[in-house]
């Protein structure tokens, strides 16, 4: 539906006012709220997987197999939908929880709380399942959320928005404080990324064009949610048949998401027995490798094995496809990563707690694992109900985006008439 710019300016009013009303809204609100949206999103499972069954077909028929899976949903995956939202309602509420407080010696008390952001703005692509796990955790930390999917999932989003509504109302929830739009006219987000007076934060997830457009655009806070570059790197004192089941589960159990992996560093003392072992792990896959020339002689005579291109480092493929290099041992693997790294997800699999400690002090990412799969980088995973996506920036908020990384901690002041001399 067109949204006219009066109707934008409505919007934008509706949701200032929200986010004041959910600075009021109790933890047992909050939380019956959320139960209730997990409930009815199972009972309108039929409606919205027949909406996304229609954006599947409509998808061109050379969309990749990992962008039509990020687009699809099912009974599983909307179960684990409902499963997040009941995860984010048992959660602790974030809102007026103390972080300090302390007495100055003229008597002031001084405490240190946190408090909501206000209105949210997140842009995403592709993902459905995005739209709930956004709205539960903007919600529970008491802001308000404008949300804005692709085109490609149309009719997905706006069967969840329909539920949500219903449900939000039937909860008591008069003015719902979130907002979906199904007006995809591009002018509206350059609209919105001027208005700083309305809009608190705004949250980009998706691919590298749309994370350069907020960030030269946006004239408010970005909470940036930039590609997953994951590296692995096998150690000469790996258990390599842990490693190439973590390394295989890293890029092939979903490989259109950002904390799988797109490259794997290998100590060239085990490189010829770990990659032919990888490559048979991986083959039902049809994984595409980009190798280095070490590698490349490793696997010759082997399907799917191409020379890597000096682009393909920095490339992440969100696809069945993995660059390999060998290397000489940690310290290369360490340079390799600080040049070619989003500083995402970066794991090393090794028995050597000395190397992995170095490693995980080392290398700058958000996070860094010791002989575990880098596909754990994720809210729900971590114990957070979800997240609004993975931070890759340094100011305020670094990994999952949960539910206190939507809180701010402010200062509230206790005095018995002081006064400054």
């Amino acid at each position: 539906m067109e949204l006219s710019k009066s109707a934008l300016e409505d919007v934008l009013r509706h949701m200032r006012l929200a986010a004041k009303n959910q600075r009021k809204i109790l933890s047992a609100q909050k939380n019956q709220t959320l139960n209730d949206l997990a409930a009815n999103l199972i009972k309108a499972q039929s409606e919205i997987l027949k909406a996304n069954d229609v954006d599947l077909k409509n998808l061109e028929v050379d969309s990749s197999s990992a962008f039509r899976d990020r687009l699809l949903l099912n009974p599983k995956r909307l179960e684990a939908m409902a499963e997040s939202l009941r995860q984010v309602a048992a959660l602790a509420d974030p809102v007026n929880e103390v972080v300090e407080t302390k007495t100055l010696t003229n008597g002031l008390k001084i405490k240190r709380v946190r408090a909501p952001l206000g209105v949210l703005f997140m842009i995403f692509e592709s993902r459905p399942n995005v739209i709930l796990e956004a709205f539960s955790l903007a919600f529970k930390s008491g802001n308000a959320i404008i949300l804005r999917g692709g085109s490609e999932s149309a009719h997905t989003s706006q069967a969840i928005y329909k539920m949500m509504t219903t449900s939000l109302k039937a909860s008591g929830l008069s003015e719902p404080p979130f907002y979906g739009f199904d007006d995809y006219n591009r002018a509206h987000v350059d609209e919105l990324l001027k208005r700083k007076d309305m809009i608190d934060i705004v949250i980009p997830r998706g691919g590298d064009k749309l994370i350069a457009f907020v960030q030269s655009h946006a004239s408010m806070p970005i909470i940036k949610n930039d590609r997953g570059l994951c590296h692995a790197y096998v150690d000469d004192e790996a258990d390599l048949a842990l490693a190439v089941k973590v390394v295989a589960n890293a890029k092939t159990q979903r490989p259109g998401v950002c904390n799988a992996l797109e490259t794997v560093l290998v100590h060239k003392s085990v490189a010829a027995k770990f990659l032919p072992e990888l490559y048979a792990a991986t083959e039902a896959q049809s994984l595409q490798w980009h190798v280095d020339s070490t590698s490349e002689n490793i696997l010759r005579g082997k399907s799917r094995v191409t020379a890597a291109s000096a682009q393909d480092w920095d490339t992440e493929y969100l696809d069945l496809i993995i660059n390999c290099r060998v290397v000489d041992g940690l310290d290369q693997a360490l340079e390799h990563i600080e040049r070619h790294g989003s500083k995402h997800s970066e794991t090393i699999l090794t028995r050597s707690e000395a190397k992995a400690r170095r490693f995980q002090e080392e290398v700058d990412a958000a996070a860094v694992y010791w002989n575990a799969s880098t596909r754990f980088t994720d809210g729900f995973e971590f114990g957070l109900g979800g997240e609004l996506g993975i931070s890759t920036q340094k100011l305020h908020v670094r990994g999952p985006v949960g539910l206190r990384e939507l809180t701010t901690p402010r200062w509230i002041i206790d005095g018995t008439g002081q006064i400054r001399t």
